[in-house]
């Protein structure tokens, strides 16, 4: 459909990596799914990564979607985790750009401020957040499921202003550059 958009997002991670896609219609965002992967089981660091490049094909082979939200690595004080967290990234960024979706990232302090308005939110502060504003009966078992979803979410409400995607910067540069989408 015309105006239909679907946003895959991924929370990287090489022991959890959670995922959820949203369907925009008419402006409109809706939960198509969310889940994770359970990759603590798998010993070896490259046979995680492999799972999460497979992985992250099927979803998007499956959903098709148009573009792709991923959280960026957090800086933490453990050089290993850091990098071991930026080589799941970079895999699923792979598989995006072996199937050509645009992959946009977003910091996880800008996905939280952009749920719940706080950039120190919990994992269940945006849980909560997310089941009240796409309406959802209940939230998965494991939340890393919906920082998934949160990265989506966080791309519908950021994508007409991102700069590395048009380099909107106000209402009035994307209307400016947007006459054709316009209502009259």
């Amino acid at each position: 459909m015309e105006n239909e958009r679907v946003i895959l997002g991924i929370d990287p991670g090489t022991t959890i990596m959670g995922y959820g896609v949203i369907r925009e219609t008419a402006g409109v965002p809706e939960v198509v799914t969310l889940g994770y992967i359970d990759l603590a089981k798998l010993q070896d660091h490259p046979l995680k990564l492999k799972k999460i490049f497979e992985r992250t094909l099927q979803l998007i082979d499956q959903y098709l979607p148009d573009e792709i939200a991923i959280e960026s690595p957090f800086y933490g004080r453990n050089v290993q985790s850091m990098l071991k967290l930026g080589r799941a990234q970079g895999v699923a960024m792979a598989a995006g750009l072996y199937r050509s979706v645009p992959i946009f990232e977003y910091a996880p302090l800008k996905i939280k401020l952009s749920i719940t308005g706080y950039g120190n939110s919990s994992k269940q502060q945006v849980a909560s957040v997310l089941k009240r504003q796409l309406k959802m009966d209940e939230l998965p078992v494991n939340l890393d499921a919906t920082d998934g979803l949160a990265a989506a979410l966080c791309h519908f409400y950021r994508s007409p202003f991102s700069e590395t995607k048009a380099g909107y910067k106000t209402w009035k540069d994307y209307v400016n550059k947007n006459r054709d989408r316009l209502k009259k």
